[in-house]
């Protein structure tokens, strides 16, 4: 009979280990490496929802699915905004 008081085993999601932002900077790097063009790959996938946009070396296409399409666009806006902010200062 299974003991009810035994504890009880938890688990961090990969996703916690790394930023959104260190994720996109490892697939971009990692598609440079393939010789892709990282821009015109993350867009499609943006669009398509397609993950073969996104390479599966270096299991940078299971890296780019553990965020959402929408978390993803949501960062490259903020970076964006930042950016622009900062120049104007």
């Amino acid at each position: 009979m299974k003991d009810d008081k035994s504890p009880t085993m938890q688990f961090e999601l990969s996703r916690q280990k790394h930023s959104i932002h260190d994720v996109i900077m490892d697939v971009c790097a990692t598609m440079r490496q393939k010789g892709y063009d990282p821009t015109d790959q993350i867009v499609g996938y943006l669009i398509s929802g397609d993950p073969t946009y996104i390479t599966s070396h270096n299991n940078a296409r299971y890296q780019i699915g553990l965020w959402e399409r929408d978390e993803l666009l949501e960062e490259f806006v903020r970076f964006y905004m930042e950016q622009n902010d900062a120049s104007e200062k």
